[in-house]
Formats: structure tokens, C-alpha cells, sequence
């Protein structure tokens, strides 16, 4: 980097209040532009002062962005992970919600997984054609982590041959004949009489099991988002695992069932009310109800434990699940980081009566329920 180009990127930094004593040189107009946008975001931070610095000699007139062409600009000017960061300063710091109430520039976002928390938490004020944006955002984003995480976590449960599904892995002893012939049967040489064998098929493994019932009871209240995130898209995947009868539930001081749709992340995070109060033990004695089989079910409560209904009630239910020979497994995180922030008394408290307690990655989830079954 030479010495200009580090003049001109400490010019970005303090500003066009510093245009009288340092300015952009190299003949290049992305430097003003890349400033233009800058200033547009970043003059927030000076709030009433904005128009005295104006009046200082700051800058000529209004700036010509508009949202929309602010996006566009930004895109073009800077490396996508800036542009995130922007974005999210846009919404979270200068409650630019105009970024979620304008289809035109709500179509110009980046999908991620921050733009998705902005959404769920700004959903109420969306409506007609911005909400069916959002839901095609929210789509996107949570098809894209079921991606990420799917094939890495079936591998926790699979083993022995499934003749239901293809593999990958080609071995003789995993051969599927009958599928490899039916596929093939248009590739019948006449003249040879011989089928030629342009695809071959082979059985993917697994183990043998008896279904396992899993509720999964996730607290909304908002210092949980991420893990609602993740929680979501952990319950669409185990909906599709043969060896597991997914129920999923989420609670404040109210418990909605959302099992119907256990295999849909958006429609469950589309669901969450975030906020409220919390009735930890409440949400418990609805998920005592789906246990019939108790020895074959685990109920995973997502939950920073800070219990607004009594915690007393909590230990109560939480006692006669373990009881009953059902495995409670209370994560007080559960996400990418898996940096919790919960109540560690009442988290001692649970772990003393026999359910495990802790944070974990939805990898290490997987591998922990997969072990189990």
C-alpha cells in the first residue's frame, strides 16, 4: 500500500470535515464515491449537531442518495462483509427501517443470517408485498444453514443400508441392482443384447432403530434469537430423520405448538413473537403432555432459564420428567458460538436432578441425540 492510498483511506476515516486539510488524490472517483456513502450512514452519529457541522463548511447542499441507490453504491464500493456491517448499522444503530418497509430496497439486502434477526424482530411492521419478501428472505436464509448442517448431521444417525435412499459412496456390497437395471433398461444394446450400465446405483447405510420421540420446547424471548434460529432449522431436519418423531413448541408466558410444522423453519420463525415474559415451568408441563412413551423420548428445552413464572414450579416439572425416565437435555445455547448467557443457579439446580444442562453447536447436538437413538 503506498503512501497516498493511506492518506486517502485516513480521508474515509475522519471524513469530508477534513477536506481542507487532507484530500483524495490519484484521479480516481471511487474515493468520493465511497465517501459519498459513508457520510450518508455515519452522519447519523452526529444527530443535531449535523446541520452546525454543515454550517461549518462540512459539505454543499443535501446529499443525492436515496436508500435504494445507497445500497446499489455500497455494493459496488465496498467487500460484502462491509456491506453487512453497514447494512446492520443501517438497522440495528440508525433504525433506518425504511430498509424493511420498502420492497424496492428491501429485494437490494443481503440474505444473512444478521438480516434475518432484523427481520424477526421488525416483522410486525411489515405488510402485503414487504412481508412476502421477507418470507422469501427468511426462506433463503434458513434453506441455506439447513444445507450447512444437514449432511454432516444425518451422518450422526446413519449406518446400516437404507433402500430407500442413494449413496455416494460406491461399494459392491452396497450395490442396488434392481435400481441400477430399472434406470438402465433405455441403454438396451440390441445387436449386443446387453443393458450398458451408464448410471449405477448403490444403498446408502443405516443403523438399525426404534423411533424416538423429540420435543423440542424453545424459549422466544429476544436474548434467545439466535438460538431460535437454530432451533428452528434443527427441528426441520430431524422431521426428515425416520428415527425420530419431532414435536417442536415455543413459549413466553404463552405455549404455542408448532409440531405441524416442525418440518418448516419459516413458518416457525414466522411464528415467534419475540419479547414478553417467560414461563419456563408452563412450557414444560405442556411438553409432559406429548410424552407417552418415556423411556423413547427426550425433551430438549432451549431456554436461558431466567424463569418469570416461579422457579420452584420449574424444578417441580422439571423433576417429574426425569422421573419418569424421559431425558431432559436444557441447552442454554444453542447456535454457531455457543457462548450462553442463562441463570446458573437454576441451571445447577437442573443438572443436580439429572438433566443435562449446557451449550452446544447444532453439530454437537446432533451428535449428542444421535448417540442416544
Amino acid at each position: 500500500m503506498d503512501e497516498q492510498e493511506i492518506l486517502n483511506r485516513w480521508r474515509l476515516v475522519l471524513g469530508k470535515y477534513a477536506a481542507g486539510r487532507i484530500s483524495f488524490s490519484g484521479g480516481s472517483r471511487s474515493w468520493e464515491d465511497m465517501e459519498e456513502t459513508l457520510d450518508y450512514l455515519y452522519d447519523r452519529e452526529y444527530g443535531e449537531e449535523q446541520e452546525v457541522r454543515k454550517e461549518r463548511g462540512g459539505g454543499s447542499g443535501d446529499s443525492r442518495l436515496t436508500v435504494p441507490r445507497w445500497l446499489s453504491k455500497i455494493k459496488k464500493l465496498f467487500p460484502k462483509r462491509t456491506v453487512e456491517v453497514m447494512e446492520r448499522h443501517a438497522l440495528e444503530k440508525y433504525k433506518m427501517t425504511e430498509l424493511l418497509t420498502d420492497p424496492e430496497v428491501l429485494r437490494k439486502l443481503e440474505p444473512n443470517q444478521e438480516l434475518l434477526k432484523t427481520i424477526l424482530s421488525l416483522k410486525h411492521m411489515m405488510k402485503g408485498e414487504v412481508l412476502v419478501l421477507a418470507r422469501e428472505i427468511v426462506r433463503k436464509v434458513a434453506d441455506e444453514l439447513m444445507k450447512e448442517l444437514e449432511q454432516e448431521l444425518r451422518q450422526s444417525f446413519f449406518g446400516k443400508l437404507n433402500r430407500n435412499s442413494s449413496s455416494p459412496v460406491r461399494s459392491a456390497r452396497n450395490l442396488d441392482i434392481k435400481k441400477t437395471i430399472r434406470h438402465n433398461l433405455k441403454n438396451y444394446d440390441t445387436e449386443r443384447e446387453q443393458i450398458l450400465l451408464k448410471e449405477i446405483y448403490f444403498h446408502s447405510r443405516m443403523k438399525k432403530y426404534n423411533t424416538w420421540r423429540i420435543i423440542l420446547c424453545v424459549d422466544e424471548s429476544g436474548s434467545m434469537l439466535d438460538s431460535v434460529i437454530h432451533s428452528a432449522v434443527m427441528a426441520g431436519i430431524f422431521a426428515r430423520l425416520p428415527m425420530l418423531d419431532t414435536r417442536l413448541v415455543i413459549f413466553d408466558t404463552n405455549v404455542v405448538d408448532l409440531s405441524g410444522y416442525a418440518d418448516d423453519p419459516v413458518e416457525m420463525l414466522m411464528s415467534v413473537q419475540l419479547g414478553g415474559g417467560t414461563n419456563i415451568a408452563g412450557a414444560l408441563s405442556y411438553c409432559e403432555g406429548l410424552v407417552e412413551f418415556p423411556y423413547r423420548t427426550m425433551v430438549v428445552l432451549v431456554s436461558d432459564l431466567y424463569e418469570g413464572g416461579g422457579y420452584q414450579n420449574l424444578y417441580r416439572v422439571s423433576q417429574g420428567l426425569v422421573e419418569s425416565g424421559a431425558k431432559l437435555v436444557v441447552l442454554t445455547a444453542l447456535d454457531r458460538d455457543a457462548n450462553p448467557n442463562y441463570d446458573r443457579n437454576a441451571a445447577a439446580v437442573l443438572a443436580g436432578m439429572g438433566a443435562f444442562v449446557g451449550a452446544m453447536t447444532p453439530e454437537e447436538l446432533a451428535e449428542f441425540i444421535g448417540n442416544i437413538v
